[in-house]
């Protein structure tokens, strides 16, 4: 998304079926595949023209909202880091990976076997830019990766990063939501320093304490922030502008009281077992980081109708919009909340795509153009899905379930 809204080209590889769906009907070039199974077997298939690396492994092993098994599992996954550097040898590295508590926590090595693998591949160069990003408890890993791309040693050999690492909090974006997120940058020398990044929007007070849905501030009005850095972004302000886009599908009519968008949010997360300790934030604050588990968050426009359990939903696309996504984004297939709950951010993409790839900020024009996504003729769709899909013999095992008559023939 935000190498599209940066004007930059790109390819994915996607295991899931749904979100490669989700994928070609909004146009963008995707493999349905293994990332580990195209590095193994399937590299040649990737152009050599691309020379730029970006992912997100799965977190959840590593969230501090999953069983912790991959936060424990850390200093295993840095000494794999530099096995896979100092050349050991891979067969037994990955036996060993298997036998990890969640095989998920391995694909945050994929990264680095991707760049080992374009190093040590005749007609191939060493990707000029990789880009990373995870939750905040992969930084060390981010940590081992930065020094091992800095040293350029063993099977890196010689080849030399400029590399940092950080942690970055969305709605300092303009992302309307709450959400920190660990980052990769690393790009061959010659471009200069990786500088820090520039915030466009002051950080929200997540310690503002605790507000009962009775109080009469629970609607307090919008205030500016005199001078400096903007405010950040309200759920209210976000929504209500996608609303009011040509052909949105956002109707945000059943949010408004008197004319006014006002209502609040009651998180399915931290209640520690007691729904009445659930967090909550009002329309004029930004969401909750928005997860698979979105639709789960129930929305009151009054604390009446939460006294009498009246509750609603955000729709798919008003957490997309949550989430800086184009108002029309064509989501599709199933699990579409984990769709929008799994992405990246677009806005904060194009901040870190745009500072690696050319060393500064997204413009004004670019971010403003954004919120918009282009039709898509299903042509265009059937095509990207005949390329990335085939005949499905080579996607993931039981992705593509069709269930056949008695009388039709096993293929």
């Amino acid at each position: 998304m935000a190498a599209h809204f940066l004007g930059f080209k790109s390819i994915g590889i996607e295991w899931d079926r749904n979100a490669c769906e989700t994928r070609y009907a909004a146009g963008l070039p995707t493999i349905h595949a293994d990332v580990s199974v195209m590095r193994a077997s399937r590299f040649d298939e990737i152009p050599k023209s691309v020379d730029v690396l970006a992912g997100g492994p799965p977190c959840q092993s590593f969230s501090v909202a999953g069983n912790g098994k991959g936060r424990r599992a850390l200093s295993e996954v840095k000494d794999f880091i530099h096995r896979l550097v100092d050349g050991d040898d891979e067969a037994k590295i990955d036996e060993d990976l298997r036998a990890l508590d969640d095989s998920r926590t391995a694909l945050v090595l994929e990264p680095l076997r991707w760049l080992l693998k374009a190093i040590e591949t005749d007609g191939r160069d060493p990707y000029k830019v990789i880009v990373l990003e995870q939750v905040p408890a992969a930084l060390p890993l981010w940590e081992v990766y930065a020094k091992l791309l800095r040293a350029g040693e063993g099977r890196l050999n010689g080849v030399k990063y400029e590399a940092e690492y950080l942690q970055l909090k969305t709605e300092q974006f303009g992302v309307p939501q709450t959400r920190t997120r660990a980052v990769l940058v690393a790009r061959r020398p010659g471009h200069g320093a990786i500088e820090p990044f520039d915030t466009t929007h002051l950080p929200f007070d997540l310690n503002r304490g605790k507000r009962n849905a009775s109080q009469p501030d629970l609607f307090s009005a919008d205030s500016d922030v005199p001078g400096g850095k903007r405010r950040w972004v309200s759920m209210a302000e976000a929504l209500d502008s996608a609303s009011r886009l040509k052909g949105s599908p956002v109707d945000v009519s059943r949010l408004r009281t008197r004319g006014r968008m006002k209502f609040f949010v009651v998180s399915n997360y931290g209640s520690g077992g007691d729904p009445k300790n659930r967090g909550r934030r009002l329309s004029s604050e930004p969401a909750f980081t928005v997860t698979g588990k979105i639709s789960r968050n129930k929305v009151y426009r009054s604390a009446e109708e939460y006294e009498a359990a009246r509750s609603d939903r955000f729709t798919i696309p008003e957490s997309g919009v949550l989430q800086t996504f184009p108002h029309n984004f064509p989501w599709s297939g199933k699990d579409q909340a984990q769709q929008v709950g799994n992405a990246v951010p677009p806005r904060l993409g194009m901040h870190v795509l745009s500072r690696a790839l050319r060393g500064n900020a997204p413009s004004e024009g670019e971010l403003a153009a954004s919120v918009t996504w282009p039709d898509v003729p299903p042509a265009g769709t059937a095509e990207l899905r005949a390329i990335g899909c085939g005949d499905q013999s080579r996607c993931p095992p039981d992705s593509h379930k069709v269930t056949r008559s008695p009388q039709e023939p096993a293929p």
